[in-house]
């Protein structure tokens, strides 16, 4: 087998050698093609991996509820007429209500106005949660330290947990533990540090999750008693509930009864959201796969103009090497002979403009991530998908002129001018 084969290996590349601009050029279409492939992929993967980091930092098997708390005296007026906005009332409906439910804690946010030490990053924001916050967003601490306690919580305790970027701004590199912060006019003592947490800087169907790594947690009776906003009579007694449903639970349908038991209370006002992460990943799955199809086609056109060339230029090489078919039949080259050694040069075009164009696609990736700050991620799955189809194309779009080869005449051939 491999007699054949290294013989038309060595005349392709001596055809392809031959004529090293016009082979370029051939290349050209495969080269854009599979680079367009290649980078169009990375951008899909890229935008997955982000949505997936967002997913994760809601947590899949969780449900969020968050308050669309007023803006001015007359949107509070008029929410009010009808709703009493989300409160403790509604954490308890939904705790006693609500079935298969692993936790569930009440938040309320401020967006500290004074900080010690002082900080010229963005000011980190002042939630308080209970205890078992760190069990429903499955939060990871750095050695040395704990997350705050019932008992803290019950007492009010002065204490709280930073986030990694919190606590880099704030103290920068150095140990931050046991130290304190001054938020408005209360001092806090750190008694934990998050380990950096996966974030996200975009809004998903209008949800926003909190960055994880710029907060500082406390306990929320701490919050409640400690803090007060200058706007708090805009704000509902409580600003968001999160609660984790256990693993072989349906949280779309819990995230139903969820719903059910607010719209009875708040009557429609459409001051909450409710966010099931589970049902977010399944509807930007669905996008993707439309995404990723489109982005391909259209990188596909580019393979399909390559590969018109590969077959526009092996034409012409037939033509004008018409002469030396007809000495090789006539010397006993069978027409397979013949197929074979035009389909191995547009085979070997598609291959050399394919990792090229490999080439191309991930410096075109980097170029874009650079320039337009999208995240791509060029996968192993994107090259062999890139690299075999345009295989497949100078395979495809090489049978025809290598047919038409093998089937000149011989005896014209070798008359042939």
């Amino acid at each position: 087998m491999f007699g054949h084969v290294l013989p038309e290996l060595k005349m392709g590349l001596a055809s392809l050698f031959a004529h090293k601009l016009r082979s370029l050029l051939t290349m050209l279409g495969m080269i854009f093609g599979v680079g367009a492939v290649v980078a169009m992929l990375s951008i899909t993967a890229g935008a997955q991996k982000q949505m997936m980091s967002f997913i994760d930092q809601l947590g899949v098997n969780n449900i969020i509820v968050d308050a669309h708390e007023a803006v001015d005296r007359n949107e509070l007026q008029t929410v009010r007429s009808v709703s009493p906005g989300l409160t403790f009332r509604d954490y308890r409906a939904i705790s006693e209500n609500v079935q298969n439910l692993v936790a569930i804690t009440p938040r309320k946010k401020f967006k500290p106005q004074k900080l010690l030490p002082k900080t010229n990053s963005e000011p980190p924001t002042l939630i308080g949660v209970y205890p078992n916050f760190v069990e429903i967003n499955s939060l990871k601490l750095a050695d040395g330290g704990r997350f705050f306690s019932e008992d803290e919580n019950r007492d009010s305790a002065p204490v709280c947990v930073l986030g990694e970027g919190a606590k880099v701004s704030l103290f920068g590199y150095g140990d931050a533990l046991g130290k304190y912060v001054k938020v408005n006019d209360t001092w806090l003592q750190i008694i934990g540090i998050l380990k950096p947490q996966a974030g996200s800087d975009a809004d998903v169907e209008g949800v926003q999750a909190l960055n994880r790594n710029n907060m500082i947690i406390a306990p929320l009776n701490t919050v409640m008693r400690r803090f007060e906003d200058q706007t708090s009579y805009l704000k509902d007694e409580i600003d968001g509930i999160y609660m984790k449903v256990q693993p072989n639970v349906d949280s779309i349908e819990t995230s139903n009864v969820v719903t059910a038991i607010l719209a009875a209370t708040h009557k429609d006002a459409g001051d909450f959201t409710v966010t099931v992460p589970a049902g977010l990943l399944e509807q930007k799955k669905q996008t993707q796969a439309i995404f990723s199809i489109v982005m391909i086609c259209i990188a596909g056109i580019s393979l399909l103009v390559g590969g018109i060339g590969i077959m526009n230029i092996m034409l012409a090489t037939v033509l004008e090497r018409t002469r030396e078919i007809g000495i090789r039949r006539a010397i006993g080259a069978r027409q397979a002979d013949i197929v074979r050694q035009f389909l191995t040069e547009a085979v070997l075009i598609s291959i050399a403009g394919g990792l090229i164009g490999i080439a191309f696609g991930f410096a075109l990736s980097q170029i874009i991530a650079s320039t337009a700050g999208w995240a791509t991620v060029v996968t192993t799955s994107s090259i062999v998908i890139a690299f075999g189809v345009s295989v497949f194309i100078g395979l495809l779009f090489g049978i025809y002129p290598a047919v038409q080869a093998a089937k000149l005449d011989p005896i014209e051939a070798i008359r042939y001018e």
